[in-house]
Formats: structure tokens, sequence, C-alpha cells
């Protein structure tokens, strides 16, 4: 801001932009807890023919969850529900960003340290991830401790891209939004795209230059932006970095010629979602609960929890109990309230064979 900028002159008019955009961050920060009332949760339901949630004993332990940004409101409902049910659990919550994490989690331990069975355990640890590991990644882990982490699929995610509630743009397809975010055009565009009117826009916007919003490097989100759309190309430069969801939200609100890109879990009012077709000539798809399910939306992920578990020992009993739940009825009801889409069925019954342990060894946990 300058002291030419007309806010900068009136500190009344000043204050009141500050109160609006707290507001907003009020409104993006609360909305998650309402998504299955609004948007494209609206009329999601859960499968009825999941397995119910029953606490057969009260389990007393404990785990940390660090990770993904995106999924930290997720986290804090399936949290929050879990230890209603089972308060003897305690669960630290840290966000920080997937690609953070999971550089953390595959790395090799500290030479010479030895790790007790007991210190393990106060350190069990479930990685949040926005995207799954690479192949270089479960690799990286595989040399270092001789087995794969096991992975388990919590919910279903869509990325979206997001642009002014006033651009009159119908929709992109994903060549074009390669040319639009990316310096090396990995799906064969003709030409970059740097202007609203390159992609037809009329009048005022014809000249407008496109302003880019994604996620920072530590986000798994820009890291399936990167792969699934740039087709593992380069952002460009000219690329704002928001740390989290909601503030690529708010910086759209504020940007008349911005376009961005995040999960699909937060919204506002200023901002709208822009429908995405796979190539040209196919149809512009919308993120629904239906083009979700059914995969015709183009960027549907899903989300996962990863822990270092040998083949042959058992989960802590806590980090156990906890997955079952995620897996019930429940627990994907809790995905819904949290604004995100639940598990098929598929992914329901691979969880709960990942689940299937032999007993531990560790003596009694429960009560």
């Amino acid at each position: 801001m300058t002291q030419s900028d007309p806010a900068f002159r009136h500190p009344l008019r000043w204050i009141h932009t500050l109160r609006l955009v707290g507001v907003l961050l009020i409104l993006l920060c609360a909305f998650p807890a309402q998504a299955e009332q609004s948007g494209p949760f609206a009329s999601l339901m859960v499968d009825p023919s999941l397995d119910r949630y029953v606490a057969k004993s009260q389990i007393i332990g404990g785990f940390r969850v660090q990770g993904s940004d995106t999924m930290h409101a997720l986290m804090r409902r399936l949290v929050s529900d879990f230890q209603s049910r089972q308060p003897k659990v305690a669960v630290e919550l840290r966000s920080g960003g997937s690609t953070k994490a999971i550089a953390e989690f595959v790395e090799p331990p500290q030479p010479g340290r030895i790790v007790v069975k007991e210190e393990r355990a106060k350190q069990a640890l479930l990685v949040s991830s926005s995207r799954e590991l690479t192949d270089t990644e479960v690799k990286q882990f595989e040399a270092q401790r001789g087995y794969e982490p096991l992975r388990a699929p919590i919910a279903v995610d869509a990325v979206a891209l997001y642009v002014h509630k006033d651009n009159p743009l119908q929709g992109l397809t994903l060549d074009q939004v390669d040319a639009i975010f990316s310096t090396s055009r990995q799906r064969g565009f003709y030409k970059d795209i740097t202007l609203w009117g390159d992609l037809g826009l009329p009048d005022g916007w014809a000249k407008a230059p496109i302003q880019l919003y994604g996620r920072d490097r530590k986000s798994g989100t820009r890291a399936f932006f990167q792969e699934h759309v740039l087709a593992g190309g380069e952002f460009k430069p000219s690329l704002h970095e928001e740390p989290g969801a909601a503030s690529v939200i708010l910086a759209l609100s504020r940007d008349q010629v911005g376009i961005g890109f995040s999960g699909i879990g937060l919204q506002a009012s200023s901002v709208r979602i822009l429908p995405i077709a796979e190539a040209d000539g196919m149809p512009l798809v919308t993120p629904s609960p239906t083009t979700v399910a059914d995969q015709s939306y183009p960027l549907r992920r899903l989300l996962y929890l990863y822990f270092d578990k040998e083949p042959a020992a058992a989960l802590p009993p806590a980090i156990q109990e906890f997955l079952e739940f995620v897996k019930s009825r429940e627990g994907q009801e809790a995905v819904v309230r949290a604004g995100f889409y639940p598990l098929p069925m598929d992914q329901v019954e691979k969880l709960s064979v990942a689940l299937k342990s032999p007993p531990s060894s560790e003596g009694p946990t429960k009560q």
C-alpha cells in the first residue's frame, strides 16, 4: 500500500477493510463444519452399509498427527468425534504441509541412535498427506527400514480451480490450465496463456493479465497439482504462493483477475469454482458428490494417513482404534461434516485389510 492509496488516506476506511477481511477469514474457517449443508456437499450421504463404530473397551494411549494443512480441519473433526467415544486417548494435531512432513517421515533415523520400544510408542506419529507418497519416497523409506510404510486412505477430496465471482469464464480444459500456470506446457497447448483475452473473454477483460494463486512448496496440494495438471512441469515464477487454503480463497476474493487452485473444503460467496474438462471436446465438469464418486471430475484425490509399522508388528492400540473409527459410518459422517467426500467401499475394504495385524506383545493397554 502507498500513501496515494485511498485506504491509506482514510484511516476509518482502512479499519473497515480490516474488519471485512477478518469476517471473511472467520467465515472461511467456520465453513468446513457446515459443509454438508451447502455447496458441493449439500446432498452428500454416507453409505448406510458401513459398519457402525462400537467401542468394545476404553483405550489408554495417545499419538501425534502431523502434515497436511488441507487435512487439518478434517483431522480436527475426526479426532474430536473419536475422543468423545475414547476420552482417554490423547491426540496432538500439527499441520505444516504434506511435503515437509513426508520429507521428515522418510528420512533415515539419526545415526547411532537406538529408539527403544517404549520411546517409539510415545513418538507414535501419523503423517497426514493430501497426496500419495511417490515411488521415490516409498523406496527411500524402505531402504532405511526394510519395509514400506502403512498407507491408510481416510477420505476423498477434490482440487478445484477458483476465480472471482464476477469472472465470466465458463470453464477450462486441463491443457489450458497447464498453459496458464506453467512455463513448460507439458500438456501441449499451442501457446502460453497470460491474458484473460487469450481465453476469449471480451471487452475490459481482454487485456487484463491473469494473476496466479496457489499453495506454497510445503503443500501436498501443490505437489498434486504439479503432477496431475502440469504433468510434472514447472510453475510460472509469477505464482503467488499462499500458506493455506483460506488464504488462496481470500486472495481471489480481492482480485477480480485472479485464478487459483486449492482443495475444495473451503468456499466463500465472493469466489466460484470453475468447471474443468479433461480435454478439448469433452464436457466441462464441476466437482460434486456424483462427479467425484464416478471419477468424471478429473482432479479427484484420496487423502491418506501414513504410519511407520513393521509388517509383523501390531499397530499401537490408540492408532488401531482411531483408524477403526475412521472407517466406520460415524467416522465417514465426520468426514462429510468436515467438508470432504467419504471413502468409496472398495477403499474402506482396503483400509480394513491394512488394519488386520498380529496380536500385540506389548502388554495390556486397555481397561
